[in-house]
């Protein structure tokens, strides 16, 4: 418990202090008392201002990039150091990168509600029920995956041009009968609120410091991201390399995503194993290795559209492209797997526990799956599929090539 006298002490001697538009004014006497005995403020230049009053000792903002500081600020261990920022630090805040770098212990954290409570108090929305993300220094294209009929959505922005471009990305994907409300400046005397649909919205003249909130209503025919594994293949631009969406959806079964892994895509053609293993979470991490510049920037494309923009995409074969890497807990190898040391590089760098898996279609490819199989265990699958096709005025059954799957988890 902290008492009502307390300042800072050795052990916790950096205190992380979230202040709102309201500044000053909008501090407990606790964190007013922390402000102004510390003998370093640090703070966007925006914060530092709102906290001008309080402040004694020096002051620094923050400098581009935001790590350049932290060399700084540990220096001042032996002193009260104050960390000014928005709302709730460790709600999409600083928080997370000075905790990773000074330790819990070492910190007092005195947050104010979050731009997303702001939010959700002025509209009426319980925040349990409400997708929550950052657009601020991230993709637009990253809110496509939380685009569904009904869904409500809160992002912060990244600046005053947010609410129009996003207002754009719904019109484009048949959902410009969505609802944005723009939620300026919350909490100081600059505040403002506007409500429009998405095809009508026009203002330009918003503040940088945005909130927009996003009432999803979807044409029939808008496309959608859905929660199973195995898109339409229709979804995916590609040129003829694509993992087809039955043998998609048990690949993804087979990878056993986990929150917060790393996929390694080897041969990643169109991207979908890739982009699809990412929509599984967002904590979830991927790397496709492509040998061809057009296919890779395919991918690109793909993963823009489908809400995966945070695909990474190295050019270059493997195994050589593989050695800068991090380690992965889960590799897909698709297209074929030949004798050529892939599979060697990419089971020596196999985090113990991870798994791998491996498609192919050819006689050749299967040979060396059977000998895999037989050196490292695991289970190997055939997986047939056929669809009903016209069969002159009639339907029939057509066989799509059967895949032969090798799936194993390193001991």
């Amino acid at each position: 418990m902290i008492s009502s006298g307390a300042t800072c002490n050795a052990t916790r001697w950096l205190s992380i202090i979230g202040i709102g538009e309201d500044g000053a004014d909008g501090l407990s006497p606790l964190a007013r008392r922390l402000v102004a005995s510390a003998s370093l403020v640090v703070g966007g230049a925006r914060h530092l201002e709102l906290a001008r009053s309080l402040i004694t000792g020096e002051q620094l903002a923050w400098p581009s990039p935001l790590h350049l500081a932290f060399d700084e600020i540990a220096a001042r261990r032996a002193e009260a150091v104050v960390v000014l920022a928005s709302g709730d630090p460790f709600n999409y805040g600083v928080g997370k990168q000075l905790a990773e770098r000074f330790g819990a212990d070492e910190i007092l954290c005195l947050p104010q509600p979050s731009a997303f409570s702001l939010a959700a108090a002025r509209l009426g929305w319980a925040l349990q029920d409400v997708t929550q993300i950052s657009l601020h220094g991230r993709a637009l294209e990253g809110i496509i995956r939380h685009l569904s009929p009904g869904a409500r959505i809160i992002a912060l922005c990244w600046d005053g041009s947010t609410p129009r471009k996003l207002a754009g990305l719904l019109s484009s994907r048949g959902m410009g009968r969505s609802r944005l409300t723009v939620l300026e400046a919350m909490g100081g005397p600059q505040q403002r609120r506007s409500s429009a649909l998405a095809a009508d919205f026009d203002r330009s003249d918003i503040n940088a410091l945005t909130t927009v909130a996003v009432e999803v209503v979807a044409d029939p025919d808008a496309p959608i991201i859905g929660l199973p594994p195995g898109l339409a293949d229709e979804q995916f631009e590609h040129d003829g390399q694509l993992t087809k969406r039955d043998i998609r959806a048990v690949t993804l079964s087979a990878l056993a995503p986990r929150p917060g892994e790393l996929l390694w895509d080897v041969g990643l053609g169109a991207g979908s194993i890739a982009i699809e293993w990412l929509l599984r979470h967002g904590s979830l991490r991927a790397i496709g290795i492509e040998a061809r510049q057009d296919r890779a920037a395919r991918a690109a494309r793909n993963a823009l559209a489908l809400g995966a923009p945070d695909l990474k995409i190295i050019v270059g074969s493997a195994p050589a492209a593989l050695s800068d890497l991090s380690a992965p807990d889960a590799v897909f190898i698709g297209g074929g797997i030949s004798d050529d040391g892939v599979f060697e590089t990419v089971w020596s760098r196999l985090k113990p526990a991870g798994r791998l898996v491996a498609n192919v279609v050819s006689l050749e490819g299967e040979a060396r799956l059977a000998t895999l199989f037989q050196r490292h265990g695991g289970e190997l699958v055939r997986v047939a599929v056929a669809h009903v096709k016209p069969v002159g005025g009639m339907h029939g059954w057509k066989p799509a090539m059967p895949v032969t799957q090798w799936r194993v988890t390193k001991p």
